[in-house]
């Protein structure tokens, strides 16, 4: 199933559609309640649990008072704090929690409540927070986050041995901006988010991003049919992309049925990151993996990766025009990677943009930074070549400074550059972003510090050509790469410590989880 990401307008919008086509606003605030509720459930008993739900005045207030109502019935203790009063008359979620006898406290109870209570639902405020919280709402959430204290995100099965309530969001947590990712400064961290349809935008930019704590992705009857969905282009990369884009293994199939994968990197200075590319490209399935290095270090890098063959380019240290046509006659390579470890390579990366017949192109690292250098390269390059850059070779690229890169939304950024020079950019970070020029753009959903290491991007390339080697699109392949090397990384049992070659080696196993899932 397609997951979309929505910007706050292109929700409405959706929301309004699905309204229309008969799955009213009342439905679709039964369902989200209701999810809110099992998501709770499914993470811990309920029964006899001292829950609070902070309700607030609009929309998302009402998801909370239904979400209430169901784990109420689950066997909870439930008690409502309504920020402004509603009228049983006018608004039947809370009539049918008055008619359950559910309590209802007044903000002198709040602080006695918020110390007591194991779990807080907090549908204070959904996903139309853009300005800073003031007036009274603010004196109440200041009054939480006091009483809360600082506190540290727990688990659910640790309750109630925490000393503060665990945090369940309704949609996002209040305060945070989900176009831009902007928290504010009385925002309740969560531990778990809900939303509804498909995550905001700002789910993953942060500092937002990372007060959602679990995000959860509640279907609540919006129809990815409707052309209001349809013409979101942001999606959330899952499994079932995974799964439909991973290369077929044939049991009859030999090296050759699984690619040749051409690397060009490494210099005197640089040897480990062919290694780690080449590893990787062999960890995702590619039937050959022929590794081009300068002479001067070819055999420290064939010690520690035999597998590999060495075409013998004519460069000693670095590499130079004379490298590619000798890599062009020697090597049959369905797909080619250009970049790590490079040093000083202009005259081979020009040489490069001239040549012709050339097989699918990743170009990462040093490779980019030669480009950033050149005048016109988008110009040069066949098309769906994949570009690899992290923010700061992606403000080289774009001729702009870094601090001007970070102030600009990332999304947008690869997206603009996908179109601008016609190629698939993989812009890398947490929650990496990967466009095509047609404007199709997904979010890989995984933020984790531990790929904060020294060769992680060159398993990544590697990754990807190896994938690319075994006939998958540029654009699926791109995705599909960044998906699996974030995938192993979560597999590893911490959050430092992890080398690039053990990143590569869990690469498999990412594999197969993701078939799986």
């Amino acid at each position: 199933m397609t997951i979309k990401i929505f910007t706050v307008a292109e929700m409405v919008a959706a929301e309004k559609a699905s309204d229309a086509a008969g799955n009213s606003y009342d439905q679709m605030m039964e369902t989200a309640g209701r999810s809110v509720a099992e998501a709770i459930i499914e993470r811990c008993p309920v029964k006899d649990k001292r829950i609070l739900v902070l309700v607030g005045p609009g929309n998302n207030g009402g998801d909370g008072l239904v979400a209430g109502r169901y784990l109420a019935q689950a066997g909870a203790a439930v008690t409502f704090y309504l920020y402004r009063s509603r009228s049983p008359q006018k608004d039947h979620n809370f009539a049918q929690i008055q008619a359950m006898g559910l309590p209802v406290i007044t903000l002198n109870d709040l602080r006695s409540h918020l110390q007591k209570a194991d779990i807080l639902v907090d549908a204070l405020l959904g996903t139309g927070v853009t300005r800073p919280i003031g007036g009274a709402l603010a004196g109440v959430m200041k009054q939480i986050k006091e009483s809360m204290g600082e506190r540290v995100r727990g688990k659910w099965e640790e309750i109630p041995s925490l000393p503060h309530p665990l945090v369940a969001a309704v949609d996002c947590p209040s305060g945070l901006n989900c176009d831009t990712g902007a928290l504010d400064a009385l925002a309740m961290p969560a531990d778990l988010t809900v939303t509804f349809a498909g995550p905001k935008r700002g789910h993953f930019i942060f500092p937002g991003a990372a007060a959602c704590g679990e995000l959860v992705v509640a279907d609540i009857g919006i129809s990815t049919e409707l052309p209001d969905v349809t013409a979101v282009k942001l999606e959330l990369a899952d499994a079932d992309f995974i799964r439909q884009h991973l290369p077929p293994r044939p049991a009859q199939g030999h090296k050759g049925t699984f690619g040749t994968a051409l690397i060009a990197a490494g210099s005197g200075h640089y040897w480990g990151a062919p290694m780690l590319a080449g590893r990787a490209a062999y960890r995702v399935g590619a039937g050959l993996v022929a590794l081009a290095v300068p002479e001067k270090i070819r055999a420290a890098v064939a010690i520690n990766l035999p597998e590999a063959t060495y075409p013998p380019v004519p460069d000693s240290d670095i590499f130079s025009a004379a490298s590619l046509p000798f890599l062009q006659k020697t090597v049959a390579a369905k797909a080619m990677l250009v970049g790590p470890g490079l040093d000083n390579a202009r005259s081979f990366i020009e040489a490069l943009l001239d040549a012709n017949g050339l097989p699918p192109l990743v170009i990462d690292a040093d490779g980019l930074n030669v480009l950033a250098q050149l005048p016109d390269w988008h110009q040069k390059l066949p098309p769906n070549t994949i570009l690899t850059p992290h923010p700061g070779e992606m403000a080289r690229l774009m001729g702009i400074s870094l601090a001007a890169l970070k102030q600009r939304d990332r999304v947008e950024i690869a997206q603009e550059q996908a179109v601008k020079w016609g190629q698939v950019v993989l812009l890398k970070g947490a929650y990496t972003v990967v466009a095509e020029p047609n404007g199709r753009t997904h979010i890989i959903p995984f933020a984790n510090p531990v790929l904060g290491a020294a060769g992680s991007g060159d398993v990544l390339a590697g990754t990807i050509v190896g994938l690319l080697a075994q006939g998958v699109g540029a654009y699926e392949t791109a995705v599909t790469g960044a998906y699996l090397h974030a995938a192993a990384a979560e597999l590893y049992p911490g959050k430092v410590g992890l080398l690039a070659g053990e990143l590569a080696d869990l690469l498999p196993k990412a594999w197969r989880q993701a078939y799986k899932l």
